[in-house]
């Protein structure tokens, strides 16, 4: 996609995103970089992950809050993310997704980013609905 894109401009982002209607005029009237990843971007690339996150860093970057809502886990590599089971459901790790980050919220730093966790199998139900009362301080 060079030279009309440069590797610091690429970005990738969830398919699940929210744009504000004049953002979202710009995008849908962009007649300069769809047709660039209509070509060009075939798996691993994904449209949906990587043009809109790329185009809004690259022309409006402003208007881009720069975080998710969604933990996802990136780490393991390859074009998906990181599944959980039931094993992996501890204090530990729950903790880990609610307070192991920072991220910036109204323009105030946060270590609470997210609110939705992705790829958690249906075994991993179980786990979550007995530790929830106990991290969320709850009675079930």
């Amino acid at each position: 996609m060079w030279p009309q894109i440069n590797i610091t401009d690429w970005r990738k982002g969830s398919q699940w995103f929210e744009v504000h209607r004049d953002l979202a005029i710009h995008i849908v009237s962009d007649r300069k970089y769809y047709p660039i990843f209509q070509q060009h971007c075939h798996p691993p690339c994904y449209i949906d992950e990587h043009y809109i996150p790329t185009l809004v860093n690259m022309l409006y970057a402003d208007l881009n809050s720069e975080r998710s809502i969604t933990w996802v886990d990136w780490s393991r590599g390859g074009p998906h993310p990181g599944k959980f089971g039931w094993p992996d459901i501890t204090d530990e790790f729950l903790n880990g997704i609610r307070f192991g980050s920072e991220c910036k919220y109204n323009g105030n730093i946060t270590s609470i980013c997210f609110l939705f966790g992705r790829k958690f199998l249906p075994h991993a139900l179980e786990p979550l609905l007995r530790v929830a009362p106990l991290l969320l301080g709850f009675d079930p």
